[in-house]
């Protein structure tokens, strides 16, 4: 154990192209330069008047970070991973759970720089998190959502076995869409045995801040 106070940062998950690792801060400053514009940011993030885009998304970033791991508790957790592809750092994947112990429910959210689209990369990054939620902390499901023409986030949902699971409307821009969401059982998971080709390293120290001792 190289981190005795928080082992997320031991923890790594690997797959047949990817390194998933928890986020350091020494991630933050490559993720806010190289955040696309076209990723719907959190609706609750604070943006701030007078400075350029870029920039206020970049605050988001920071402040998303400092907020996951500040507020984390066993109970409700927001894990925030770093995907590399070799050494470079093409983009973000989220794992959370909100009342994970009675619920056994995660959602999951990511983002790709758009050189690494297109590659099969986002439905190796969402298979590494959901090993990890099925396989060792012992979820029963795992939710997403997704605006209707997010296509390339549906289609990883569907591969992946995911169901329809209603729809609801939301604010966008200066109206309204509609957004999808979606839900991968337990049962579907393991019939599928999507977690062939995922490794996951380092997770037995990580128990006590799930709950798990």
């Amino acid at each position: 154990m190289t981190h005795p106070y928080w082992p997320l940062f031991d923890l790594c998950v690997s797959t047949t192209d990817l390194l998933l690792r928890p986020m350091a801060e020494d991630d933050l400053l490559t993720l806010a330069n190289t955040q696309p514009l076209d990723l719907d940011l959190d609706p609750s993030a604070t943006l701030y008047a007078g400075v350029p885009e870029q920039v206020d998304r970049g605050i988001v970033t920071f402040q998303t970070y400092w907020k996951a791991y500040g507020t984390w508790k066993p109970e409700s957790w927001k894990l925030p991973f770093a995907v590399f592809h070799g050494d470079v750092l093409i983009g973000s994947q989220m794992l959370e759970g909100d009342d994970f112990p009675i619920l056994k429910v995660v959602d999951s959210a990511s983002f790709l720089v758009p050189e690494a689209r297109g590659k099969g990369f986002g439905k190796q990054m969402r298979l590494g998190v959901l090993a990890l939620a099925f396989d060792c902390l012992g979820a029963e499901s795992a939710k997403t959502s997704a605006w209707h023409d997010n296509h390339a986030s549906l289609g990883v949902s569907t591969a992946l076995g995911y169901e329809p699971n209603g729809e609801t409307r939301h604010a966008r821009g200066d109206g309204a869409d509609r957004m999808l969401h979606l839900v991968l059982s337990r049962e579907t998971w393991l019939a599928r045995a999507h977690s062939a080709g995922v490794i996951i390293d380092d997770f037995a120290t990580c128990k006590p801040l799930f709950g798990l001792a």
